[in-house]
């Protein structure tokens, strides 16, 4: 996919994509609030969104800031997120991570990627999202959803979301970073499915090189 295709391919996505369901941590990034963004990103990993909004949902009930959580022991974390995956080593994550934010950070979310890539637990696709959606800073979050439409576009060729950001970042302009994941996210759930995508009613079919798809709907 070139350059030009990519431009038409990002507009035909923009109208498909409207009105679908909006990905849940991208819906908790529009309050503004890099705390909720960071939890709610780590209890989405390996979970699907039914699972991680309540969970999201019943954890800041407990509390919406490091300190607040701090005064609940590991199993009231368990018990409050349950059952996205890895349920009691995320608990035990959340708690360490808010101890670290209490005392190094005064209780803030770092406001820089390098300073949030250095938090307990918080990986590139993390610290992006949390950069883009609680900051608004310019950044590229790249989770499976994005590494597997660019790479099946045939707009970069790389083996894991790490290279596929780097990759992006070299050539992606700038103005579509911040809200690729939102859109191919919506986009990988509906329609580029992993196994089978729906190649029959996708908007961009005719100029997706398809690297990768043995089957299709």
């Amino acid at each position: 996919m070139d350059d030009a295709s990519l431009t038409l391919a990002m507009r035909r996505l923009k109208k498909a994509m409207t009105g679908l369901q909006t990905p849940v941590v991208v819906s908790i990034g529009q309050g503004g609030d890099p705390f909720r963004v960071l939890l709610s990103c780590l209890l989405s990993l390996r979970t699907r969104d039914e699972t991680t909004g309540p969970a999201s949902e019943r954890l800041f009930q407990l509390g919406d800031s490091p300190r607040k959580l701090l005064k609940h022991d590991v199993s009231a974390i368990e018990t409050a997120i349950y059952p996205v995956a890895f349920f009691r080593n995320k608990a035990k994550t959340i708690l360490e991570l808010c101890r670290e934010l209490e005392e190094v950070h005064s209780g803030k979310v770092p406001n820089s990627l390098e300073g949030l890539l250095k938090l307990k637990g918080v990986g590139r696709k993390t610290a992006n999202l949390t950069y883009t959606l609680g900051f608004g800073g310019m950044g590229i979050c790249v989770d499976i959803h994005v590494h597997r439409i660019v790479n099946r576009w045939g707009y970069v060729a790389t083996e894991t979301p790490d290279d596929t950001e780097e990759g992006l970042r070299k050539r992606l302009p700038r103005r579509y970073w911040k809200g690729l994941n939102d859109l191919l996210v919506t986009f990988g759930q509906n329609i580029c499915r992993p196994a089978s995508p729906f190649c029959s009613r996708c908007p961009v079919e005719e100029i997706c090189a398809k690297t990768g798809v043995t089957r299709s709907r």
